[in-house]
């Protein structure tokens, strides 16, 4: 006796039903995978903005906000937790606009409330300041709490202030932002915006880098011109980073890295840890989660997967990829990765075991000495806004000297 044939339409729908069903068990699988690997080496992400966030909403009054209920932005508590971030570094930002004015006293203060975030919030936050530290607080259910200056503005061309920034849990310093400074050149170099002015490091500037292997400080090149980077990659003693920057080839951004300067990240045994502003994924307003793990990908190809990181860049951006909306979201970032297999171990690396090894060895070049205390010469930062206090003749340069005698003489022979 036959047995009764399944119509074609039936059989269709059976199908579709069981794919969807291996669909959805294979992403619970991927999504499963990452949460573990995240729960065993902490996801340390490069870049946030949070505290700038907290200056524009509340001018840092942490009385007046509760980071467990805070809204309208990528960065809360319960987002952190449910994105499951082991290291952040919260980034202590001023604008360029003010550069020459009142930068040191904005980046103490954005540097203040990022120590009162760990204070107000012990269960959540632990402040830290070395990669021992980072795997204590990890440990711990913390989130490791670090300190990154975004701009060397920031420092106002001065050793003493770079100094005393690392005192306070400074662990790098991005060497500029949207602007140059006296001894470095910024990004905008290389779009025709501004001005070549140092071809990538001054004299002081390559001091101030030396200085940063000094202090244990690590290198940010993010921002910064292409001949910066460069300089930097031949100059410094220990590894650097980008810590939000993705890669030039996948979008011609000059915010990203080129494919030259990639594989020297890679010799320098660096980090490009990937940043998520859509104008930097993909060159355009929108952008979805897969372009970012295409940035991934391309890093891991050219340069590695030991040179690979995340640097978010959330709540310092107006736009992020559909599908990473806010820090929460890390996981799915990592469960697609995991899809396009990348292995447990280059996962982990990519999650914060790159970061950590960049971090002890800058740690090791670390060295105690009395440090460079040369100051910049006084004209390549003279100003309205400054005093010339402990250069000769208040500021005066020596080579000027003579001139000026000479016009003190003639406006008394003309006078008498």
């Amino acid at each position: 006796m036959s047995q009764p044939q399944i119509p074609v339409v039936k059989k269709m729908w059976i199908f579709l039903f069981l794919l969807c069903v291996y669909t959805l068990c294979s992403a619970d699988q991927y999504r499963q995978r990452a949460e573990k690997l995240m729960k065993e080496t902490p996801l340390i992400d490069g870049h946030n903005d949070l505290p700038w966030q907290l200056l524009l909403r509340y001018h840092n009054q942490l009385s007046k906000v509760d980071l467990n209920k805070l809204n309208g932005t990528h960065t809360n508590i319960p987002k952190l937790k449910a994105g499951l971030v082991g290291g952040q570094f919260w980034v202590a930002y001023t604008p360029c606009d003010t550069q020459y004015k009142d930068a040191v006293r904005q980046t103490l203060e954005q540097i203040d409330v990022i120590h009162r975030m760990c204070q107000k919030y012990p269960q959540t936050f632990q402040c830290v300041g070395s990669s021992t530290e980072i795997n204590t607080a990890f440990n711990n259910g913390k989130v490791a709490s670090l300190i990154g200056v975004e701009g060397g503005h920031s420092i106002d061309s001065n050793m003493a202030t770079l100094r005393l920034f690392y005192q306070l849990g400074v662990r790098y310093m991005t060497l500029t932002h949207s602007c140059n400074t006296p001894w470095v050149d910024n990004w905008l170099v290389d779009t025709g915006d501004d001005p070549l002015e140092s071809n990538g490091l001054s004299e002081y500037g390559k001091k101030i880098v030396l200085e940063m292997n000094r202090l244990g400080m690590i290198v940010d090149l993010a921002h910064t011109s292409v001949k910066t980077m460069d300089d930097v990659l031949q100059l410094s003693k220990a590894p650097i980073i980008f810590s939000h920057s993705s890669a030039y080839t996948i979008c011609n951004h000059k915010r990203n890295v080129p494919v030259e300067i990639l594989k020297k990240v890679s010799e320098k045994r660096g980090i490009v840890m990937v940043n998520f502003y859509n104008e930097y994924v993909t060159c355009k307003p929108t952008a979805e989660l897969s372009n970012v793990a295409d940035h991934f990908d391309y890093i891991k190809k050219i340069a590695g997967y030991k040179a690979v990181g995340f640097g978010g860049d959330y709540d310092g951006v107006s736009r992020v990829p559909v599908g990473l909306d806010d820090v929460s979201f890390y996981p799915d970032l990592v469960a697609e990765l995991l899809r396009r297999n990348w292995t447990d171990i280059e996962v982990k690396a990519a999650l914060g075991d790159n970061f950590l090894r960049v971090f002890r060895e800058v740690e090791q070049v670390k060295f105690n000495s009395p440090g460079n205390d040369e100051p910049i010469p006084f004209e390549q930062v003279q100003s309205q806004c400054r005093t010339g206090y402990g250069y000769p003749n208040n500021g005066t340069p020596l080579v000027l000297l003579p001139t000026v005698v000479t016009l003190v003489y003639l406006a008394h022979y003309l006078l008498v």
